[in-house]
């Protein structure tokens, strides 16, 4: 998915979460496991590359920052893109897995072999992307992508998240992009966890809308994971500190 990250408010924070802030975006939009069809457990994720310019012309090689974002990692029931809240600090409900949870609880460990917080993807990357080096960093700690209330749902039984992405950007048949795909951008500085490694719950409150993704085009690639990749950022105990990394992951 191709677009625009825009900061359209006044915030605390640093970088392209600062207001004003635009750049394009390339995003996958994916599922865990193997299931992709509403009504079916899964487990939507949005994870993109900001890149600090607005002209698809730019030739010169950038600094970029990743995200990651995902709804429950064990997988829910969402009927639609529309309904789908993915979080950089998403729940885990292991056994929502059903076969699949072997597979997961070996992820897990080799997650927790190389990094301190498994399931939290931090968003300081964005937040020291474009800023000056000697300014303070300053990063929210959480942030939820969800697609904005006016954007129409695409109706069809056991649908394909990959058609209902299609189907709000294109008509079927046409490669002429027609509509546009927006999601908001929310933040918050306050949240508790709870629970264990199979199931962990977030309570997360607090959220302030700051801004948009704007995407005008997509495709459904097979080969997208082999030419555009996405950075786990390394685990900070202090966000705003990169003294404080405790791991590197790529």
């Amino acid at each position: 998915m191709f677009g625009m990250w825009e900061i359209t408010a006044d915030t605390p924070y640093t970088g392209y979460f600062r207001n004003r802030s635009r750049g394009l975006v390339v995003a996958r939009y994916s599922t865990c496991c193997a299931e992709t069809r509403r009504g079916h457990t899964r487990s939507l994720a949005l994870v993109g590359r900001v890149y600090p310019t607005t002209s698809p012309d730019h030739t010169a090689p950038l600094s970029t920052a990743c995200f990651i974002t995902q709804e429950d990692i064990g997988g829910e029931d969402s009927q639609s893109i529309n309904e789908a809240v993915l979080r950089n600090a998403p729940n885990t409900t292991a056994f929502r897995r059903g076969s699949g949870l072997p597979v997961l609880i070996a992820t897990g460990i080799a997650l927790m072999l190389a990094d301190t917080q498994p399931s939290i993807r931090q968003v300081y990357q964005l937040a020291e992307l474009g800023k000056p080096a000697n300014e303070p960093t300053s990063a929210p700690e959480f942030m939820q992508l969800s697609v904005v209330p006016e954007q129409p749902v695409i109706s069809g039984v056991a649908l394909d998240f990959r058609d209902e992405i299609m189907a709000q950007i294109y008509d079927r048949g046409d490669p002429t992009p027609k509509r546009l795909l927006t999601f908001q951008i929310e933040t918050s500085n306050k949240g508790v966890s709870r629970g264990g490694a199979l199931k962990q719950m977030r309570e997360i409150t607090d959220w302030r809308q700051i801004g948009k993704i704007i995407f005008n085009a997509a495709v459904a690639s097979y080969n997208g994971d082999h030419v555009v990749h996405f950075q786990h950022p390394p685990w900070r105990d202090d966000r705003n500190d990169p003294r404080t990394a405790r791991s590197f992951m790529t």
